[in-house]
C-alpha cells in the first residue's frame, strides 16, 4: 500500500490522546494519523494499523513515524504528519508534498 499525497498536521494535533493506546501521552513527538480502509473495529484502539509503522519518501529524503490514529478529514491516500515528522522531509512552506511515498516499514 503506499500513498501520495502528505501534509503537516495542526500543532494541537500534537497534544491530543491517539486512538492507539489510552495511556499515550503528549510527549509522543512523531504522529502519523491515517486514513486507512482497514476495518475498524467496534473500539477503534484495536485497530490493526495502530502502532505499525511507515516510512515516507519525498525528494530522497525519509521518515518512518508510528500510525497513531486515523485522519478523518484526510483524502484515503493521504497521510497526516505532526510538524515535526513533516520538517524532515520538506519545509513546511511546500505546503502538499505531491509525489511522496510511502511503505509499511514493519
Amino acid at each position: 500500500m503506499t500513498g501520495h499525497q502528505v501534509e503537516r498536521v495542526p500543532t494541537t494535533l500534537q497534544v491530543s490522546v491517539p486512538a492507539v493506546s489510552p495511556t499515550a501521552t503528549a510527549t509522543i513527538s512523531l504522529r502519523s494519523p491515517i486514513s486507512f480502509t482497514i476495518p475498524t473495529r467496534v473500539n477503534p484502539n484495536d485497530n490493526p494499523v495502530c502502532g505499525r509503522k511507515i516510512t515516507a519518501t519525498y525528494q530522497g529524503k525519509s521518515v518512518t513515524v508510528a500510525v497513531t490514529d486515523r485522519c478523518t478529514g484526510c483524502a484515503l491516500t493521504d497521510l497526516d504528519f505532526s510538524p515535526s515528522a513533516f520538517s524532515e522531509l520538506a519545509d513546511f512552506d511546500v505546503g502538499r508534498l505531491h509525489g511522496m511515498t510511502w511503505v509499511w516499514a514493519d
